[in-house]
């Protein structure tokens, strides 16, 4: 699984962030939710943590070494009084048992802190103590996009390397649910290739014009798709409508779906470090979201990933079946 870190262009500490405080505001709407926080030993994990806690979007679980989050604390003048925490021997063993804390139905969601992906996502795999459902675990970036009308989500460039078609079915429908829960009044999803022609030399379009007809068919639900797209006439009107383009999706895309992890990470990265975008990121198809953000995100980016993990938990609970799909 690759880390999903996205560093931020140095434009981009100078612009206003409305679309991300927008999600903030709303998602200090809900309760704040109960979050297990795995392992925030060092500066970054702890004080965002403290500061989602203050700004109302988490409630959280501290899951770690109970002396080093106390040193943490302490070394850093950070005041976590008041917060529980769990104590564990070291990452591994605070990962499962911050999966442990989401099984006994004391958290609504998980939180990476300074451990690797790949210890947290292994306790939330794990077959008989972790968070499976029955849809494939993707992962989604929710992109601030200067000058662009709408965030775009793009899935999945962090967790799924090579998804066949089975896969990309739950990468679909994952980023479909994620996105009304975000408040989008019609989600318009464009399965992106180099190409608007299907190929058969080209598996992409191949894929991409299967989960449109599934779509049409009901077997993904929720959204209109239309594929292939290039990303140009994803998300240009211009550029849909010289290539004679007629779509609901075409230059209108709000989600954004990759042929693999490569693309999917190429294009996420281009829009932070060329175009001055900020990500959220957040991991789906879990019994809960499980929010992962990285040292180098700036805490508006850190604020809006638990903002979008509230919302989801509040989608869940309203529709509780979503939850254990």
């Amino acid at each position: 699984m690759s880390e999903s870190v996205l560093h931020h262009a140095p434009q981009a500490a100078a612009r206003p962030h409305n679309r991300f405080d927008e999600l903030v505001a709303r998602a200090q709407q809900q309760p704040p939710v109960v979050t297990a926080v795995v392992h925030p030993c060092d500066l970054v994990s702890l004080e965002s943590t403290i500061e989602a806690a203050r700004m109302k979007l988490i409630l959280p679980i501290l899951v770690g070494p109970a002396e080093r989050i106390q040193q943490t604390a302490a070394r850093y003048g950070l005041d976590i009084a008041g917060l529980e925490v769990v104590d564990a021997e070291h990452s591994h063993d605070a990962a499962r048992k911050a999966v442990e804390q989401v099984r006994l139905g004391r958290a609504e969601a998980l939180m990476k802190g300074s451990l690797h992906t790949d210890e947290l996502m292994s306790a939330v795999v794990a077959r008989e103590t972790g968070l499976r459902t029955a849809r494939r675990i993707s992962h989604c970036f929710i992109m601030d996009v200067p000058g662009h009308p709408d965030p775009l989500i793009i899935t999945d460039a962090a967790v799924n390397i090579a998804p066949d078609l089975k896969d990309k079915v739950d990468i679909v429908q994952n980023a479909i649910d994620m996105a009304h829960a975000l408040g989008a009044s019609e989600v318009r999803v464009a399965i992106l290739s180099a190409m608007e022609t299907v190929n058969p030399g080209v598996p992409s379009t191949v894929e991409a014009a299967a989960l449109c007809k599934m779509a049409d068919r009901g077997q993904i639900t929720g959204a209109v798709l239309d594929g292939p797209l290039a990303l140009d006439n994803a998300i240009s009107p211009e550029a849909a409508a010289i290539k004679k383009i007629a779509s609901p999706v075409a230059g209108r895309a709000n989600v954004l779906v990759v042929p693999d992890l490569e693309a999917g990470n190429m294009l996420a990265k281009s829009l932070s470090f060329l175009a001055g975008a900020d990500a959220a990121g957040i991991v789906l198809g879990a019994r809960v979201p499980i929010i992962l953000t990285s040292r180098a995100d700036a805490e508006i980016t850190r604020l809006a990933s638990c903002a979008v993990a509230s919302l989801l938990a509040a989608s869940r609970r309203s529709t509780p079946a979503a939850a254990i799909h």
